[in-house]
This record gives C-alpha cells, sequence and structure tokens, in this order.
C-alpha cells in the first residue's frame, strides 16, 4: 500500500509518499481501505517530534479516516466486507489501509459522503468529550469557546449550540468569526483586535465553562471571566507549556482546571465514548443538524500543503485529504 513518509524534525515538505506492506489486522479489528482521512494539528506535532504515537501503535501519521472495509477480524460481528465507515484510529490514517479496533469505527450515514467523514471523527469526538463528558454543558449555560474556527472549535460550537447553551467565541478575523456564527455563536470575539474578558463580562457578566487551546496569559484571563465553580478544559497549548497561575483567582472561583487528550486514552475509554456519541450526535450527522465544516480538500500528492496551512493557523474547519 502508498503512505505518507515524513522525517522527525523535518519541514512539510520533507513528507511523501512511500510503501509498504498492508497492515494484518487482529481477531477484534476491521480493515479499511482509506478513500479520505483528516488532517490534525496532532499529525503536525508528531511530524515535528513534539508528540510520539503511543506505545505499540503504528507511526503513521492520521487520527481519522472514512473508508470501506477491506476485511474483519473473527470476532468482528457488527461490521461486513464493503461497509463505509468512518472512524478513530490512534495512528496510520495517512496509509490506503488502516488496521482499527472494530468500536471505534462508525458506520457512515448515507448523507455525508467519505471527504465529509473523514473530517467528523478526531474533532466531533473531542469536541464531545469536552462539552458532555468533562464540563456537563447544559441549557441556559456560558460557555467561551476559543480558536472558535478551528475544526475542534466549530464541532463544539454546534454541540453546544444543540444543547442550547450561550455561546461565546473569540477568533483572529473576521471572516473566522462569520464561520463561528454560521455555526451557532452567538457572542463574536475578534481576540487581534478586542480584550475578550471585557467582552465576555459587558455581555454575559461571566462563563460557566471555558474550552481553550492556547494557555499561556489565557489561563488567567479565563479564570477572570469564569463564574464561581466554573469548568476550564485544556485542549492544547499553542501559546506554549510554562505559564504562571495566579492562585487567589482559581481559588477564589472554585475553579476546577481538567488537561484533556484523546490519542494515548484507553481502547476502554474509546469504545464507552464513541458509543455515548453515536447515541447522541451521530443521529445529529445524519439529519443534517449538525456537520462537518470542511476548508479544502487535497490529493496525497499535496499533503505539505495541509501541514503548511495547520501551522501558519490559516485553516477554517477541516483539511481533507484523498488517495
Amino acid at each position: 500500500m502508498r503512505f505518507i513518509s515524513y522525517e522527525e524534525g523535518a519541514a512539510p515538505s520533507a513528507m511523501s509518499i512511500a510503501e509498504m506492506a498492508k497492515p494484518e489486522i487482529k481477531d477484534h479489528q476491521v480493515l479499511i481501505q482509506v478513500k479520505a482521512f483528516g488532517v490534525n494539528r496532532a499529525d503536525t506535532l508528531q511530524r515535528q517530534g513534539k508528540y510520539p504515537s503511543p506505545e505499540g501503535e503504528s507511526d503513521i501519521l492520521g487520527l481519522e479516516v472514512a473508508g470501506v472495509i477491506e476485511d474483519i477480524g473473527n470476532d468482528v460481528t457488527q461490521f461486513s466486507i464493503g461497509d463505509p465507515v468512518f472512524g478513530l484510529v490512534p495512528g496510520g490514517g495517512y496509509g490506503e489501509f488502516v488496521a482499527v479496533d472494530a468500536s471505534h469505527v462508525m458506520r457512515k450515514p448515507d448523507s455525508l459522503g467519505f471527504t465529509d467523514a473523514a473530517g467528523v471523527a478526531e474533532v466531533f469526538l473531542t469536541a464531545f468529550q469536552s462539552l458532555v463528558w468533562h464540563l456537563n454543558v447544559e441549557q441556559g449555560d456560558n460557555i467561551l469557546i476559543h480558536a472558535g474556527a478551528s475544526g475542534v472549535g466549530l464541532a463544539a460550537i454546534q454541540i453546544a449550540n444543540v444543547i442550547g447553551a450561550n455561546i461565546a467565541v473569540t477568533a483572529s478575523s473576521a471572516d473566522k468569526l462569520s464561520i463561528c456564527k454560521e455555526n451557532g455563536a452567538h457572542i463574536l470575539i475578534n481576540y487581534e483586535q478586542e480584550d475578550f474578558v471585557e467582552v465576555v463580562r459587558e455581555q454575559l457578566g461571566g462563563v460557566d465553562h471555558v474550552l481553550d487551546f492556547v494557555g499561556g496569559e489565557y489561563l488567567n484571563k479565563n479564570l477572570k471571566v469564569l463564574n464561581q465553580d466554573g469548568h476550564i478544559v485544556y485542549l492544547a497549548m499553542l501559546a506554549g507549556r510554562h505559564t504562571s497561575l495566579d492562585m487567589a483567582l482559581l481559588l477564589g472561583k472554585r475553579a476546577t482546571i481538567t488537561g484533556s487528550t484523546l490519542r494515548n486514552q484507553s481502547d476502554e475509554y474509546k469504545t464507552e465514548l464513541i458509543e455515548d456519541f453515536s447515541l447522541m450526535v451521530l443521529p445529529l450527522l445524519k439529519n443534517g443538524k449538525v456537520r462537518p465544516n470542511i476548508d479544502a480538500i487535497y490529493p496525497a500528492t499535496d499533503i505539505a500543503t495541509t501541514h503548511q496551512r495547520l501551522e501558519s493557523n490559516d485553516t477554517m474547519g477541516k483539511l481533507i485529504v484523498t488517495w
């Protein structure tokens, strides 16, 4: 099979198409012929040598795919060869074939093409995990979502909107804020021109929840707008890994700060998450009440462009690659 090869620590231009044997499946796995795969910041970090694949998993990049089942393991009963599916993989998504735990795969809705489905698993499961499992967002709650025009940000806006929350978002341009509004955001904050602390205080008073990818100076600013007993979830640290914490703010707000990742969770955790997601969100994908936001679709020969765009913060939604 073909796959995307990379040199750890090298520029995106060093990635190329190479060949290797198809992966062999275990009894609980399925083999997917990949039609399309999503590109995520975790992929760029792994290429840079900052986010290694979990022990025992494929070193090939890629965390989400859509395609057709090519083969099934002896213990798999919920799928058949030829079924169109999409799902979450711990690595190996940048290959023409990938072996994955059958319980981490979902049947592709007829309403979604393969390129749309390839942009669902990583961002929507991450958003669902954050809003429903960690934050327990409820109708009428106030939530602040940073990096609103990112893949996870747009998925989180849609889920929070379905729940009935009041949603404030930050982004760096009018175009990015426009797509946030289209997805259900109510308060739009251009962080290049406005102080989100001032805007949130003026329009909402405070927020019950914060979903943040930035870190750095945002940590204490998030605490300033957080209501008492509020909760902050961190999914990334785009502003760097080290920062100072105002303990008086933390204690005064009785705040809870959670760091969350999905890739290194156990198989059992991912299975349960996907089961819950399938009950709550998958029907919304089928009927169009929530949808993947696809920024652009590229052929595998253009993989370097996708990494360059992500690293330049030049995206609104998902970048998808096809074979």
